[in-house]
């Protein structure tokens, strides 16, 4: 067994360490079970005896002495299966109890995991890791234990009863075992890297659904559908050779199981007609103890059949506790809380980031945003503007200079408290399944519905809740399907200015509404912003010519930065972006961008 197998096999039974009174208890009904299993073919073997030593001795058979034999018999049958069912009962409830804390950690952890986390994976993966292997560890370690513990004690029970009944047919017997063990061990081993293998394509497969999926009518619309379908095809082939092969060779072990162990019946047979014939057992005897043979061999290839599944239940507990051992986000180890009474004052001091040494993203930038001003970000793409405001949100931190909020550098403020303050509004809207009412108020706690109305109202969602059937407890799903992107939009924003949080940033949150909508939302954002400092990350740069700063950035620097008109005049980087995005839309045929209306703070 390699490193992290065993690293696998000590941590799950960590996790089920609560449950170790229950797995005492079906250990216990397990092993009352087997006794009274392997008792039967002794009393059977009992029973041939009484009748043969009749025939042989030409008189009656002694009808009642063999029928309380047989009805011992169905008795012990009868306790053995309650025994099995209470067993099973257990061992379902362990696993499943395993499985609900693994779900519980699970998701605990993709809670902490930083951004950096999730930005350098499919989506597809780690949901795999979450559900599919989850899911796999629950279903066969069930069987795992259920079958695993009994055939083991099945092992035990029935070698003792034939070292009883005969220890030279026993020995006769042992011998074959090391075959069969090494058989499954050597397919075994082969077979782990296989599942291993299935499953890490099986996550490739379901990032590459989702991603089509979430953006199945861009995929149309580029005309992408059959690359699509090929890619899938490829990863599908992909999941299907990988559990053929992982599936061939754990269907090797049972033949070969079943060729050992015929070897053994053909061997018992021979060598127990001999003794017969010298006295030394009797018929009965060498009866119980093909019986044995039997219960002997099927405990065997169980086993080996459960050391596949057991691969199979590691190869997805390793990529499980892979997730669980990701670095999370470090809690603040002397945390210092922001004034109760927030004024929203930010700083930004020769700040600098960078994902790798040799790759500096931000150096040196400085910046100071008084409460109540509205900040705006612009340049071109990857100048550094949505990593800003991560660093602000602690979704990264710096790695030099400080950020203050209040006065308080947030590196020593807990996250959670922290982003309470910061309402945000990205460009990529996300709902969540449930009401309309329920989406606005997310994160808001209990919230009457009065208050939800208001803000509604506020930000021009009222209107568009009235037109839909439900009103406010109109369900969408998670895609929002039935509402419109700007509307959408528009739900986001009222759910951050319910918050009333004293900064706020909008990320690009008005690039998907259309003219008429985005006229409606930034004249409630002009009125909703009021006494808060806001960071409104731009493309167009129409949207922000009211800001009392704008920043232009490049490459992680600010080049330039104060107003409008005062950036406008000095006709540098600003006023080459301006006049770049008014060019074009005269030569679209759009409205010039000066008419587009902008929120003053």
């Amino acid at each position: 067994m390699t490193a992290r197998n065993r690293g696998a096999v000590r941590r799950l039974l960590e996790t089920a360490r609560p449950e170790l009174p229950l797995a005492v208890a079906a250990l216990a009904c397990a092993a009352a079970a087997v006794a009274l299993t392997v008792a039967v073919p002794r009393l059977l073997g009992a029973a041939t005896d009484l009748v043969l030593s009749a025939v042989s001795g030409h008189h009656r058979v002694d009808f009642a002495a063999t029928g309380r034999v047989l009805l011992s018999a169905l008795a012990c049958y009868l306790a053995a299966f309650l025994l099995s069912f209470a067993q099973q009962r257990a061992t379902a409830t362990i696993a499943q109890r395993l499985v609900f804390r693994l779900r519980e950690r699970t998701q605990a952890k993709l809670a902490r995991l930083p951004l950096a986390y999730f930005d350098g994976r499919q989506r597809g993966d780690v949901l795999s890791r979450a559900t599919n292997d989850v899911d796999n560890v629950g279903q066969t370690l069930q069987q795992v234990l259920t079958v695993a513990v009994t055939a083991l004690l099945m092992l035990v029970g029935v070698l003792a009863m034939m070292v009883w009944t005969s220890p030279l047919l026993a020995l006769v017997s042992v011998v074959m075992v090391p075959l069969s063990v090494v058989a499954a061990r050597v397919v075994g081993r082969r077979a782990q890297p296989r599942f291993a293998e299935q499953f890490a394509a099986t996550g490739l497969l379901n990032a590459h659904i989702e991603e089509t999926y979430t953006g199945h009518a861009l995929v149309g619309v580029f005309g992408r559908r059959r690359q699509a379908v090929r890619e899938f095809g490829e990863r599908n082939d992909a999941v299907f050779r990988a559990g053929f092969r992982a599936q061939l060779l754990s269907s090797l072990i049972g033949p070969s199981m079943s060729l050992v162990m015929n070897l053994n019946y053909v061997l018992v047979a021979v060598i127990g007609g001999l003794r017969v014939a010298a006295g030394a057992l009797s018929i009965g005897d060498v009866q119980a103890f093909i019986q044995y043979c039997l219960q002997f061999g099927q405990p065997v290839n169980q086993v080996a059949s459960m050391s596949t599944l057991l691969q199979s239940v590691l190869a997805s507990a390793g990529r499980i506790f892979e997730l669980l051992d990701e670095d999370e986000e470090e809690p603040v180890a002397d945390p210092v809380h922001l004034p109760a009474t927030a004024t929203g004052r930010v700083t930004f001091e020769t700040v600098s980031f960078r994902y790798a040494p040799d790759r500096p993203l931000i150096e040196d930038l400085s910046l100071v945003a008084e409460p109540g001003q509205t900040v705006a970000i612009v340049g071109p793409t990857g100048a550094g503007k949505t990593t800003l405001i991560n660093l602000l949100m602690r979704f990264y931190d710096v790695t030099g200079g400080r950020i203050t909020v209040d006065g308080v550098d947030i590196a020593r403020v807990p996250r959670q408290e922290l982003r309470a303050r910061i309402g945000m509004v990205l460009q990529d809207t996300w709902l969540r399944h449930g009401t309309i009412a329920d989406n606005i108020a997310y994160g808001a706690g209990d919230v009457p519905r009065e208050r939800i109305v208001e803000v509604a109202r506020a930000t021009g969602v009222d209107h568009l809740v009235r037109t839909l059937p439900g009103g406010y407890d109109t369900v969408v799903d998670d895609d929002g399907e039935g509402l419109s992107a700007g509307e959408r939009q528009l739900v986001t924003i009222a759910r951050a200015f319910l918050a009333d949080p004293p900064i706020l940033v909008l990320d690009e949150a008005t690039s998907a509404l259309d003219s008429r909508t985005e006229v409606l939302v930034q004249r409630a954002m002009t009125s909703l912003r009021a006494g808060r400092t806001g960071f409104v990350i731009a493309h167009r740069l129409s949207t922000v010519r009211n800001a009392d700063v704008i920043l232009v950035m490049d490459e992680g620097r600010i080049v330039e930065q104060g107003t409008h008109d005062r950036l406008l005049a000095a006709g540098g980087a600003y006023a080459r972006l301006y006049r770049s995005q008014l060019t074009g839309a005269q030569l679209t045929g759009a409205q010039p961008a000066a008419s587009d209306p902008v929120p003053a703070s």
